[in-house]
């Protein structure tokens, strides 16, 4: 038999009792049916409520085919007669939230005629996806005024199970997708909409909506928000990091924005300028390096290892060495060993052929052009031998 879900009935309903009619097990854990319950089946983009029965937690709550509704516990219980307790704060969080869906929902699509096409509601935040590719700032502005009006308004929220004639009359924002009875929530002269959730008595319970950010997904747009509680909870914090901001910078709040523009435009010139003074050091440095290169019968040879530059700082290294004539042999030891090996455009020299060859002992690999290869070995601590290995093969 079905379980008689008593949150139909109210959605504040936060204590009950029932008679335990099945019992089974759920990957492992303890699972009961009950003849009645206020606990919330995972479904509809609403995830289930938790709780506990007796005391014991409950950690999941499914639906089969069947409409009974099997209660996964913590440990099992022996007695036949069980006191529930939803708990309330994730029940309320998540009756804001999807609620908040609904009305965000019916203001896109009266505005603008977007229709959602899957909602989420996760733990952190909520999303929808408009069929639209393209969704302005000021149509979201809009969206969230409407629906925020609609919230504070404080309309009655109707859920029922309606008869089919009366179904037929209502203009729902897209045909139920079950079978037999249909539960509608409507708020008047808004939005009627087939649901099986949990719903605030009046849309003031909803508290207000914060859209955070939207982004195209393809033909799509995915809309991120917040509602209630969780929206008071991100604008606080937002308000915190602010404040903090404004502090450290000695502005006030709303001279955020333009100062860090600001800072942001001076930390790049000097990103710049770094990269003009680095480039003219290394050139410097290949200079030198070149200089202290060993002769290895007619092949200047110049062997580096580095732990502390980065791999495109000492690539760059081994080409300004390799444009003096020179063979560069550049190591580079760090979470993984490196190898480099560049030559002059007059040598005859596959730095491919040898880089292989001194990594290979090692477990490296690697590959690249004769004038230029790159490798890497796992053990960083051996890189120094692979390079006296590169720096060997020529006096062979």
């Amino acid at each position: 038999m079905p379980t008689e879900r008593l949150y139909y009935g109210d959605s504040y309903l936060q204590t009950f009792s029932a008679r335990v009619v099945a019992r089974g097990e759920q990957a492992g854990c303890p699972t009961i049916a009950l003849d009645q319950s206020a606990f919330y089946p995972d479904g509809g983009g609403q995830p289930a409520d938790q709780g506990a029965l007796n005391g014991i937690r409950v950690a999941d709550v499914q639906v089969d085919d069947d409409g009974v509704v099997w209660h996964t516990l913590a440990h099992p219980i022996e007695s036949d007669s069980v006191y529930g307790e939803v708990d309330w704060p994730r029940r309320f969080d998540h009756m804001q939230q999807h609620h908040g869906q609904h009305l965000l929902s019916a203001a896109f699509e009266e505005l603008y005629g977007l229709k959602t096409t899957s909602f989420h509601l996760g733990t952190s935040f909520v999303t929808i996806d408009l069929d639209a590719s393209i969704v302005a700032a000021d149509q979201a502005a809009a969206v969230e005024d409407l629906t925020n009006r609609v919230i504070w308004e404080d309309r009655p929220v109707l859920a029922r199970f309606v008869s089919p004639e009366e179904l037929a009359t209502l203009p729902l924002r897209k045909p139920p997708t079950v079978n037999g009875p249909v539960r509608v929530v409507s708020v008047a002269d808004f939005d009627h909409s087939a649901c099986g959730g949990t719903h605030p008595r009046t849309t003031g319970g909803v508290g207000l909506v914060s859209i955070r950010r939207w982004e195209r997904r393809g033909t799509t747009t995915r809309v991120e928000f917040l509602c209630g509680g969780r929206a008071v909870h991100d604008l606080r914090h937002k308000h915190r990091v602010f404040g903090r901001l404004a502090a450290q910078l000695s502005i006030a709040s709303d001279e955020i924005e333009p100062t860090v523009m600001r800072l942001r435009e001076a930390e790049e010139q000097a990103r710049k300028g770094l990269e003009h003074a680095r480039g003219r050091l290394l050139v410097y440095e290949a200079h030198e390096w070149a200089n202290q290169a060993v002769t290895i019968g007619e092949i200047a040879v110049v062997r580096v290892l580095s732990t502390e530059r980065s791999l495109d700082e000492l690539r760059t290294l081994a080409k300004l060495i390799g444009d003096h004539g020179c063979v560069a042999i550049v190591g580079m030891a760090a979470e993984k060993g490196h190898l480099i090996i560049a030559r002059g455009a007059e040598l005859k020299i596959d730095c491919a052929a040898v880089l292989r060859a001194a990594l290979a002992p090692f477990g490296g690999r690697g590959g690249g052009r004769p004038e230029l290869a790159q490798g890497g070995l796992p053990d960083p601590t051996r890189i120094a031998e692979a390079l006296d290995m590169a720096l060997a093969s020529f006096a062979a």
